[in-house]
């Protein structure tokens, strides 16, 4: 047996995972390295898996038996909501389409989804021709990586272990302590561009979320929030029903929960305090409540580069997330971008070239795909959808346009553009409104 592994991959998110288990597919020996006790045991958050990436993973994965499966439910209902402190005004979409196989959503909770997608990684190690020389290891920090003489990255050392590898898949998560020691970013991610998510996982009979949100068998919804929800900081809420709870939470600009003195639980209870979501929750019990910190989507706070010698940073880890309003994407973008680092290991042993040039591949393979294609394209969306008008002038007006046209009393009822004149005065002005939908006209 051979001491070096073709590839270490650091983290067993799904980045990592699924780097591995294009690896174990294709015969490559790999080690992958986990620090918590299983793979998804640090991964606390949870929201919709989008795209169809995982059935090339798992083939066929929706035909398993659902009680052994690792996803919650498809997503066949979008829902966009508009808040103030005390209406809701949303945009609701509903299709057969999504019924389609594979589903083009998936809600997950990521330490269950995370431990099966490992099962499966391992089932495909065992059926290869290098079973006995690739691993998952679990509960392991990695406190370095390792280079050689000439600065090509070669292994990484944990604890007083050193294993080495032809190349490493750095999938270390949003916390960047080994990308920075390679070198390929010189700081911290500044608070500008990060965002704390919080969430809670509400438990709540299968049936009552069936009849309360309109759901059939597995399919599911995926409903986000703009305004009241953040209390007036920078940020977004969301609401996922998984089989048996809903996954209800928000994300915050960290530096503006800062400057505005405001803690996220509190944040958090005010919005599941609000009428439309006290109606959804009714009756659950918070069996869970996690906090984590995310990028906001700003291509400027990715690392100089994403690759080096015999090195490549995937997922979390290279800020690969987006979320330009019409969903939030982290978990497609870390699946491609572990698959994409796969191929170019694969392609690196064939050519024999662990080099930066031969790594530059990876980089290529993540311009030509949706993924950098997307964040290129819709940066000026992030940017729009993170202007202060979002958090509350929109939504106030959006629902203040709702109150007066859905309400029928005993008066004379004004003509529709009346009452949106009514609204954009009293909230914003037509010159900001103008603006605002020129720049979502050019960015969407």
């Amino acid at each position: 047996m051979d001491d070096k592994f073709d590839c270490i991959i650091v983290g067993g998110g799904i980045a990592g995972l699924s780097a591995a288990m294009e690896l174990a597919k294709n015969d490559m020996k790999f080690l992958l390295i986990e620090r918590g006790e299983f793979a998804g045991a640090k991964n606390v958050s949870g929201g919709v898996l989008w795209g169809t990436d995982l059935a090339r993973l798992v083939p066929e994965y929706w035909t398993e038996d659902p009680d052994e499966a690792g996803w919650e439910r498809f997503v066949n209902h979008r829902r966009l909501t508009f808040m103030d402190d005390q209406s809701a005004f949303s945009f609701d979409f509903k299709s057969d389409h999504f019924d389609a196989q594979p589903y083009k959503g998936l809600v997950v909770l990521r330490s269950k989804f995370d431990r099966w997608l490992a099962d499966k990684v391992q089932e495909a190690i065992d059926q290869s021709e290098v079973a006995m020389e690739s691993f998952l290891a679990t509960n392991i920090l990695v406190d370095k990586v390792l280079k050689d003489e000439n600065g090509k990255v070669n292994g990484i050392k944990a604890g007083e272990e050193e294993f080495f590898a032809d190349s490493v898949i750095i999938a270390e998560g949003v916390n960047n302590l080994l990308t920075r020691q390679v070198g390929l970013q010189d700081e911290y991610v500044p608070a500008d561009h990060v965002m704390t998510g919080v969430k809670e996982v509400i438990r709540m009979d299968r049936e009552t979320i069936d009849e309360r949100f309109q759901l059939d068998g597995l399919s599911g919804m995926s409903n986000e929030f703009l305004g009241y929800a953040t209390d007036g900081v920078e940020g977004g809420g969301f609401l996922y029903t998984n089989r048996a709870s809903l996954s209800v939470g928000l994300v915050l600009g960290l530096k503006d929960l800062r400057e505005k003195v405001k803690k996220p639980y509190d944040i958090l209870n005010k919005f599941k305090e609000h009428p439309a979501i006290a109606d959804m929750i009714r009756g659950g019990e918070v069996v869970e409540y996690s906090a984590h910190v995310v990028s906001s989507g700003d291509m400027r706070v990715m690392p100089e580069e994403i690759y080096a010698d015999g090195v490549m940073i995937a997922g979390e880890a290279a800020n690969l997330l987006m979320n330009a309003g019409k969903a939030i994407q982290g978990m497609d973008y870390a699946m491609r971008s572990g698959i994409l680092a796969a191929e170019t290991v694969m392609e690196a042993k064939e050519a024999g070239d662990f080099s930066k040039q031969q790594m530059k591949t990876y980089r290529d393979k993540l311009e030509e795909s949706y993924v950098l294609k997307d964040m290129r394209g819709f940066q000026g969306a992030v940017q729009t959808l993170h202007q202060p008008e979002m958090v509350d002038e929109i939504p106030d007006l959006v629902c203040d346009f709702g109150r007066k046209f859905f309400t029928v009393d005993d008066s004379p009822t004004p003509k529709a553009r009346k009452m949106f004149s009514e609204a954009v005065s009293k909230n914003s002005s037509w010159w900001n409104l103008m603006r605002l939908s020129l720049k979502a006209a050019k960015n969407l």
